[in-house]
């Protein structure tokens, strides 16, 4: 068992995504997507579908990512976790990038999306894992 931690290198240019990557390796993470994202493949690019702004705004990344007909899918949340209960009856699958980041990285080093997703996902966005619901 490896106590390891990955290292990633950033860089960062003002060309699109769209103009250094081929359409068919970009991968465009939205929690709008049909697609459930199963598995993080090396040889592809994600693109984590962010905004910059405090409202949501549903199906805006998803419609971002077919107006440039790009493969999309979303975090398996509904398939690992269940909805909390909770005064607000408030339930989210909108990440921020950095949770995103996290259980895109965890996911990639444990080879588990429980692991992940328990790393990346609050408990304020109301969903957690069925063990968590029992207690």
């Amino acid at each position: 068992h490896c106590s390891c931690r990955l290292v990633f290198q950033m860089d960062t240019t003002p060309e699109s995504f769209l103009d250094l990557f081929p359409l068919d390796a970009i991968v465009y993470l939205t929690p709008d997507s049909e697609n459930v994202l199963e598995d993080v493949d090396p040889n592809k690019v994600y693109v984590l579908g962010g905004l910059v702004d405090e409202s949501i705004h549903k199906q805006l990344t998803l419609r971002r990512a077919r107006e440039q007909s790009l493969q999309t899918a979303r975090l398996p949340i509904r398939e690992y976790m269940v909805k909390a209960p909770n005064s607000r009856n408030y339930h989210s699958e909108t990440l921020a990038i950095n949770q995103v980041f996290d259980i895109l990285s965890t996911y990639y080093e444990t080879q588990s999306w429980p692991v992940a997703l328990k790393a990346g996902v609050s408990s304020g966005k109301g969903y957690v894992l069925p063990e968590a619901a029992e207690q």
